[in-house]
């Protein structure tokens, strides 16, 4: 097979996939829904396997047609085969196929259950065009994609307003995003006079770095990476979208949209590198969201709102380390990312089907002996998240401490006290759900029981990802290769070649070791406090527990929902309404009507002049032919008058 068939082949299978099961959801037998959807997955996988096996290190571009020709301006619509599409790409379809297989379990029982898949295969579909395109213009085909994708799989139980509502959400704040995106499109077009991403990296290279007019196109770009990632301010639809069905919230938060602001940086890493202004914009938003993220987790009592805000916040960390220039070390915790917080989110949907659907931790506990598999793979996930070595969260983790350290002490000091948050919160939230004792109601645990193999399987082989997916990038100290950042070493190579002082990192190794001493030590400190407070039921908050002060503002997120909607939402509806009544009712309403009115009223009157009587007709054609005689004669007569009295 040729490797531009192979590549075709990757999100043609999972859209055919959607095709099938969305057109005939209703007529196939339901459990061959799963085998289509779940094996289109797979089989896009093996497709990105055997890709990567074709791959000698030199980008493969596929144009399959000529696009959009306008002047001198040509998009085609073309796929991009390079070191980055090929990571992404095993991240999307190795653990979107684990989710899907896990949805086979999860969603068994529900009646949209061939929708759902269909749902799932467009979503991946999207995804991959994402990161598939060979251009701006296709990376934003996918990424309006993901975005139609996220408002049907939140709001999937749709009958249900709240739901709906976090589906519509997350879909207008993501157009606020999407705009700062197109924005930034349209200023490549008319600086480069191109989208495609070859010639544009190529030509900005003759820029100096500072220029006015890169700084503004990578600005405008991260206002969409703020958007599609939940960075400060466009973060507050992520936790809501926790309305959807468990497992569209581990493909949204760990392995597809979220990292999509993240994949469109490192893709344009060229462009920030020459902007260090759009740089600092980015780490310290970032690390403003990383903490932002965990100080409102620490309270929360919804299980996946736990996890939500545990997203936004290691969203942050990944921009902090892009921030940085450390564009390989965010990617390595996009995929580290991906495997521990898919896990811990399957993981929550095993408690919540154990539960009957109770999402609330104050009305579990004592679940380890109830649900092992569960319960051991969520503790995993939980050390990785926390940055426990050898587990995967801590080299990626550490990885951009390091970064941020030689770049900036105080936002290092900062990003350290994040960590010390996660820790605890994670361990909050494992400790209160699994050990102690059962607080749910006799009914609750009489059901208590461990989840189908359909489900347990997925979590078992993220457990090993979570476990082993670090040691693709092993810090120097060690002596070990770091094989992710020399696969992507030559994305960078426009980078290095307009900022000499790229990728170069100056710490010693007594340096590194304590940095890593301080990160780990943090993070056991945070365990221990965690346990002291809440392991073993020591401290379990009650359901009817009433909170005050600082512990209220945080239970309350700020209350930056509601700020929103005193700033924005509730200005704009009014103005909105009074646009309505003034202008679209009374002006444009008004001239509609009388045009109408007009119209009517003329016809009214010129229906009157047929009567049906041919005497009539008669006598009006003849008072026709007189006028049009006597407007003759005259006009000959007038005309001979003046010639005369010339």
């Amino acid at each position: 097979m040729t490797l531009s068939l192979l590549i075709t082949l990757i999100p043609l299978i999972p859209f055919a996939g959607f095709l099938i099961n969305g057109l005939g959801f209703r007529n196939i037998p339901k459990g061959l829904v799963p085998v289509i959807g779940t094996g289109a997955s797979f089989l896009s996988f093996l497709c990105v396997l055997f890709t990567y096996l074709q791959f000698n290190g030199d980008p493969v571009i596929v144009k399959l047609f000529d696009w959009i020709t306008v002047g001198s301006l040509n998009i085609g619509f073309t796929f991009q085969i390079d070191q980055l599409s090929l990571i992404m790409l095993f991240v999307i379809t190795g653990v979107g196929t684990l989710i899907h297989g896990y949805s086979a379990g999860y969603m068994s029982h529900d009646p949209g259950f061939g929708k759902f898949f269909a749902y799932l295969n467009l979503f991946l579909f999207s995804m991959i065009i994402l990161v598939l395109g060979g251009n701006y213009l296709m990376m934003f085909i996918g990424w309006e994609g993901v975005g139609l994708c996220s408002y049907l799989l939140i709001g999937f139980w749709y009958k249900n307003t709240g739901y709906a509502d976090a589906a519509r959400k997350a879909f207008i704040m993501n157009r606020v995003g999407d705009m700062g995106f197109l924005i930034g499109i349209f200023l490549i077009i008319s600086t480069f006079g191109t989208v495609e991403y070859g010639e544009v990296f190529s030509r900005a290279q003759s820029f100096t770095v500072g220029d006015t007019l890169i700084t503004a196109i990578t600005l405008a770009l991260f206002v969409g990476a703020m958007g599609k990632s939940a960075q400060i301010p466009l973060f507050t639809w992520l936790p809501d979208a926790m309305a959807g069905p468990t497992p569209v919230s581990a493909l949204i938060h760990a392995a597809t949209m979220v990292t999509s602001g993240i994949y469109m940086i490192v893709r344009s890493n060229v462009l920030y590198t020459l902007s260090p202004f759009t740089l600092e914009v980015v780490a310290w938003i970032g690390l403003a969201t990383a903490l932002l993220g965990a100080v409102i987790g620490l309270f929360q009592n919804d299980i996946k709102k736990v996890l939500a805000y545990s997203t936004v916040s290691q969203l942050g960390y990944m921009f902090i380390g892009l921030g940085v220039m450390a564009y390989s070390s965010g990617l390595f915790h996009v995929i580290t990312h991906a495997f521990f917080k898919a896990l811990l989110f399957l993981g929550a949907g095993s408690v919540i089907h154990a539960m009957s659907n109770d999402q609330d931790i104050r009305n579990m506990g004592g679940l380890w002996g109830k649900i092992k598999v569960t319960a051991v793979t969520f503790l995993i996930g939980t050390i990785a998240i926390s940055g426990i070595p050898p587990f995967a969260g801590f080299f990626s983790k550490d990885e951009i401490l390091a970064h941020t350290f030689e770049h900036n002490k105080l936002m290092w000091v900062l990003a350290v006290a994040g960590s010390f948050l996660t820790a605890f919160y994670m361990f909050r939230l494992f400790f209160v759900t699994f050990t102690g004792k059962f607080r749910g109601t006799q009914e609750q645990e009489h059901h208590l029981h461990e989840s189908p193999s359909s489900m347990t399987i997925p979590l078992m082989v993220l457990a090993g990802l979570s476990v082993l997916g670090g040691f693709i990038g092993m810090p120097a100290v060690f002596h070990a290769p770091h094989y992710l950042d020399e696969f992507l070493s030559p994305l960078y190579e426009g980078s290095r070649a307009v900022n000499q002082a790229f990728g170069h990192v100056h710490l010693s190794h007594s340096t590194e070791w304590m940095l890593m001493g301080i990160s780990v030590a943090v993070a056991a400190v945070a365990i221990f406090f965690s346990y002291t407070v809440y392991g073993k039921g020591a401290h379990v908050p009650e359901a009817d527990e009433k909170v005050t002060g600082i512990r209220k503002l945080i239970y309350n997120k700020f209350y930056i929902d509601e700020l929103y909607n005193t700033l924005f939402v509730r200005p704009m509806m009014r103005v909105s309404s009074w646009l309505y009544g003034a202008l679209d009712n009374r002006v444009i309403g008004g001239l509609i009507r009388g045009v109408s009115d007009g119209v009517t009223g003329t016809g009214g009157i010129l229906r009157k002049l047929q009567t049906g009587h041919i005497g009539t007709y008669i006598w009006f054609i003849t008072l026709g032919v007189i006028l049009f005689l006597g407007f003759s004669v005259g006009t000959e007569v007038w005309t001979s008058l003046k010639s005369i009295s010339k």
